[in-house]
């Protein structure tokens, strides 16, 4: 009797064994189907996306400030403009995101001024995003900067505004799985390049607006000042060990000993040239020989 209790209580334990196993691999392949059937960003088609519209002009949207007026895409030319896409419901990305443009801002005020861009981040969540939404989350993460707005699209225009910027995103349970990154227009609203999460810092973003603030044509009234700046902006160099800007004096000498260089070059060429007209005015025109008459 003691045998078959033993075998009794082993084929039981057995079963069991079998039992939790079966429900182990049931559990492992409900979460496998859940898992499938999670939406997620396709990336290789998010990033041909947001390649694909790089100079195109973005459409002259109208869209909502944290204050609920109207503020139209346009009235951001004239100047390079950093465009972010966030949405306020989300806890972790966006913010980080959002504070490391921050940073980033820093240190292109020092290299630009914060005069020279401006930077917008739009909220593409509706009806969430809304200005006051936008507002709550601007103060929550300290963005008090002159130039940098946040905008609230209406629902309808979410859509093709994401799309006009190359911007994509699938609403997932935990809330969006997006693109992260920075789009930069010129000065006449034209998408100039994108610039990934990766490269959310001063020195990445400060090349593309570097080179947009410098190939552009001198206003006419300011030529004098818009180039000197212009001088400045080149001779600053980035210091990665500080995370911001500051002016390399070596490149600024040889820029002024270059441009020194070439007005001595210029002014002797012209004191030459006036030299040898002096000399030419001076000299007497030779007499013609009388012409005889024939008899």
């Amino acid at each position: 009797m003691p045998r078959c209790a033993d075998r009794a209580r082993t084929a039981a334990r057995l079963l069991v064994a079998v039992g939790l196993l079966a429900v182990i691999g049931l559990g492992r392949a409900l979460a496998a189907d859940d898992a499938a059937a999670v939406p997620a960003l396709d990336e290789r088609a998010a990033l041909s996306a947001s390649q694909a519209v790089i100079g195109q002009v973005v459409p002259d949207y109208t869209l909502l400030d944290r204050q609920g007026r109207p503020v139209r895409l346009s009235n951001y030319r004239g100047k390079p403009l950093l465009v972010s896409f966030i949405y306020t419901g989300c806890f972790q990305v966006c913010p980080t995101n959002t504070r490391m443009l921050l940073e980033a801002v820093k240190g292109l005020d020092r290299l630009l001024g914060s005069d020279q861009y401006n930077v917008v981040s739009i909220g593409f969540n509706q009806p969430f995003d809304s200005p006051q939404a936008l507002r709550s989350f601007a103060a929550q993460h300290r963005v008090d900067v002159a130039n940098w707005d946040f905008l609230s699209p209406p629902a309808a225009v979410v859509e093709p505004l994401t799309r006009d910027f190359g911007f994509s995103f699938v609403a997932t349970p935990a809330g969006f799985d997006h693109v992260l990154g920075v789009t930069v227009l010129d000065a006449q609203g034209r998408i100039y390049t994108q610039v990934y999460a990766d490269g959310l810092r001063a020195d990445k973003l400060g090349e593309p607006l570097r080179q947009l603030l410098t190939n552009a044509p001198l206003p006419p009234p300011q030529r004098l000042t818009a180039f000197i700046e212009r001088v400045r902006i080149l001779c600053t160099v980035y210091d990665p060990d500080t995370g911001s800007y500051r002016t390399n004096y070596a490149l600024l000498f040889e820029v002024i000993g270059g441009l020194a260089f070439f007005l001595t070059v210029g002014w002797h060429w012209a004191a030459d040239r006036r030299r040898q007209r002096r000399r030419g005015a001076g000299t007497p025109t030779a007499a013609r020989p009388a012409h005889e008459s024939l008899p």
